[in-house]
């Protein structure tokens, strides 16, 4: 980061007005999003080409370039006024390491997270199992008045309680912190950052965003944090090459998003960092109450109430999610894949958290991560419509074969089972071959 837009994040978000449940930029991102280079109008198309890096695998550089390039300015039948969408999570396919995990600690590590109502952890998460409620209770006390701050700074325990549940979604005496959602709506452990949020306005979550990722994105490769007694990453990075491909598909007139199931106040507030406005970031969107500060609870999709937190922009909540905001489908089929050529050209994600979304694209980039799902449909690459790429900053080894015709993947209710493809056959075992 550069130092003036490092400036610009840290004197802007302290200036930024609470804009109830609808995620708004600060007025600090908003300077940000202005050093954003803009997309050329048709008339000027001039696309870029991917910068040469050996970190593209094989022929990813230029296949990437192609496939963009069928959809882009100089196509037939490009329109301004429906440009094609590219649609790109956010930690560990943008970044290196995890901006919602550095949130979290932030949050532990300074004091901000929230003692509930009644002293009822169960409050926080609709999941929460009496276990971790109790396990919560028992660590943190009930001492500190409903709404006030928890001293986690100085409390050890309370804190060490709150990471065994957030990191391992156990508490910390092995017992399941969660239990009774759909595996393929909501991730509690994901949700529980934004909900360890409340009491906040945005503006204020935005300000904590950036005291707590701005040092990291400085910190030495490897370096780490300690928050109650548990050693935790404390470094992170922005792909360079991602953020070129970015920049490439925007060239090709390209409606470019952010799907994140990270919290929405955090990854708006670094989204200009890769030429990508606030306003097309998608994630974790808390509700509001009449002071403007976020809830428990989050804006539903489909067929999901608000409230409910039953689905984040995870696996088919991110679809839910692409088409409710993106494409602007408000009613209970935006949970469905839409029809063929009513969908984003092009998708790029790194878990199993972003299936869904990469399988609705017609082209797919997937940085290997090793999450069996994922690397099982992109390593049996349908159509010849995926590329695997190994990540960018200490990429991994070659893993074990993957189990793709027996237990790779998991249905709503969390059971692992046979992956399936596009057409519901079985997808053969896989070997992962992208590694360097």
């Amino acid at each position: 980061m550069s130092k003036p837009l490092l400036a610009v994040f840290l004197a802007g978000a302290a200036a930024c007005g609470d804009g109830g449940s609808d995620p708004s930029p600060d007025a600090g991102v908003a300077l940000a999003v202005a050093e954003a280079p803009a997309l050329p109008p048709v008339a000027k198309c001039k696309p870029k080409q991917l910068a040469a890096d050996p970190a593209w695998f094989g022929t990813n550089r230029t296949d990437l370039m192609a496939w963009l390039a069928t959809a882009g300015c100089a196509s037939p039948g490009y329109s301004p006024a429906h440009k094609p969408v590219a649609l790109f999570d956010w930690d560990n396919t943008i970044s290196k390491n995890d901006f919602g995990d550095a949130f979290t600690f932030y949050l532990i590590a300074h004091d901000k997270v929230r003692q509930p109502p009644n002293q009822d952890w169960k409050q926080t998460s609709a999941y929460m199992t009496d276990a971790a409620a109790a396990a919560l209770t028992a660590a943190c006390g009930t001492s500190v008045a409903a709404g006030d701050p928890l001293p986690t700074s100085t409390n050890t325990a309370c804190a060490d309680e709150m990471l065994s549940i957030y990191v391992d979604g156990v508490t910390s005496g092995g017992q399941a912190a969660f239990a009774g959602w759909n595996y393929r709506w909501v991730e509690p452990t994901y949700a529980w950052t934004a909900q360890l949020a409340a009491g906040y306005t945005h503006a204020e979550l935005q300000q904590f965003a950036a005291d707590a990722i701005n040092p990291q994105l400085g910190a030495a490769q490897g370096a780490v944090q300690t928050v109650g007694t548990k050693s935790l990453n404390g470094w992170l990075r922005i792909y360079d090459q991602i953020k070129d491909l970015i920049a490439v598909a925007q060239s090709e007139g390209y409606d470019t998003w952010i799907i994140t199931a990270s919290p929405q106040d955090v990854i708006q507030t670094f989204s200009p960092l890769v030429g990508i406005a606030p306003d097309h970031v998608i994630g974790i969107r808390s509700l509001t109450d009449g002071a403007g500060k976020v809830t428990y609870h989050f804006e539903g999709c489909g067929t999901v109430a608000d409230d409910t937190g039953a689905m984040i922009p995870y696996i088919e909540g991110k679809r839910c999610w692409v088409n409710k905001v993106v494409f602007g489908d408000t009613s209970a089929s935006a949970m469905l894949k839409r029809l063929d050529g009513e969908r984003q050209v092009f998708a790029a994600g790194d878990s199993d958290t972003d299936i869904e979304f990469l399988r609705d694209a017609s082209y797919r980039l997937v940085i290997n991560r090793q999450k069996k799902e994922l690397m099982c449909n992109a390593y049996y690459n349908e159509h010849d419509r995926w590329r695997v790429n190994p990540m960018f900053i200490a990429p991994k080894s070659a893993g074990s074969p993957y189990s793709c015709a027996a237990s790779a993947c998991k249905n709503e209710q969390g059971v692992s089972g046979a992956c399936r493809d596009l057409g519901s056959n079985i997808i053969p075992n896989q070997d992962d071959t992208v590694h360097p």
